[in-house]
């Protein structure tokens, strides 16, 4: 083991970004990207509901009478 942290492998990939050029990317790649920008959105829409519904329950709780 080395005191400069240099056994850890430095080929790890970058992580894809929304609107970077695609041009080099094989049909695999371009695959896998899809389908992790696909279980992103899905953990987005899981928790963007669940953020809805605790502002509904904060809004009906806060609600001024009249």
């Amino acid at each position: 083991m080395s005191v400069f942290g240099d056994d850890s492998p430095l080929s790890r990939k970058p992580s894809p970004s929304p609107g970077e050029d695609l041009y080099g990317l094989s049909v695999s790649e371009l695959d896998e990207r899809i389908a992790l920008y696909q279980s992103e959105i899905a953990r987005l829409t899981v928790e963007r509901r669940k953020k809805q519904g605790e502002a509904e329950a904060a809004h009906a709780v806060f609600r001024k009478k009249t």
